[in-house]
């Protein structure tokens, strides 16, 4: 029988970090963050040299190149919660840029679905953030974020809008009344599940954030029926097809605009 060395790797926990299972260091600064990991699929399948570096969970990691550019593109899972644990590790392994690009729900009947809802702050209704920093502190993009998928979009094509949105940690209400009429008076375009988790996560750690949705329906007042949500139809999944290049191309423009000072 061999004995254990005293300097041998405790496990793999020595190489990869213990959420994610991605490689505890020697990331690519640029990464792509999405909640479906299927979504994680979909996007890596696009890149140059994709390959799966890390998977448990929600949490399904790859590495590979856009355009030339070395990047990430890793799934959260759903909420604001696990979504930061994502965050976090990507971060403590090397990764100083973030856009999550993801699907959110219109507050406006202007608003098209397939539309792109590029976020440059949201409304703090996360459940994970408040724990993090005071509820005053704001939750914001990092603006040359915002500006790279603009521009990004502009290319393209895309119908886009750029705005508030309202990150909110329940899908469904219950008996409580959501101040919806009250954010859609006050201008907020859309309601999703992580991205002010992100923007604050970013923010304390000094890193860059964006964030850009597509439409997937209304959910502009409490009158929605949730049993009839139907994010799969024809218009849905074609503007996720093509909107992933909008969000990669952002990517290698921040690259080309150098690391966060």
């Amino acid at each position: 029988m061999t004995e254990p060395r005293d300097n041998a790797p405790d496990s793999v926990s020595d190489d990869v970090l213990p959420v994610t299972k991605v490689p505890r260091r020697g990331l690519p600064g640029l990464a792509l963050v999405v909640g479906d990991p299927a979504r994680a699929d979909a996007v890596a399948a696009r890149l140059t040299d994709a390959r799966l570096i890390g998977e448990n969970r929600e949490y399904r990691t790859f590495r590979g190149t856009w355009r030339g550019v070395e990047l990430v593109v890793s799934s959260h899972g759903v909420g604001g919660p696990g979504a930061v644990c994502l965050f976090a590790e990507l971060a403590e392994a090397g990764v100083h840029t973030l856009l999550r690009y993801g699907t959110t729900g219109a507050l406006r009947r202007d608003i098209q679905d397939g539309d792109l809802v590029i976020a440059e702050a949201a409304v703090r209704d996360d459940g994970v953030s408040q724990q993090l920093v005071h509820p005053e502190f704001p939750a914001f993009a990092t603006p040359e974020a915002t500006l790279a998928l603009a521009a990004a979009a502009r290319e393209h094509g895309a119908r886009h809008r750029r705005g508030v949105v309202w990150t909110r940690a329940a899908f469904s209400p219950g008996v409580l009344t959501l101040p919806v009429d009250e954010y859609v008076r006050a201008g907020v375009l859309a309601i999703e599940m992580e991205m002010s988790a992100l923007y604050v996560f970013a923010a304390l750690r000094g890193l860059r954030a964006g964030g850009a949705l597509v439409v997937d329906g209304y959910a502009g007042n409490d009158d929605v029926d949730a049993t009839t949500y139907a994010p799969h139809r024809q218009v849905v999944v074609d503007a996720v097809r093509r909107s992933a290049d909008v969000v990669l191309d952002a990517l290698v423009a921040l690259q080309e605009n150098g690391e966060p000072a």
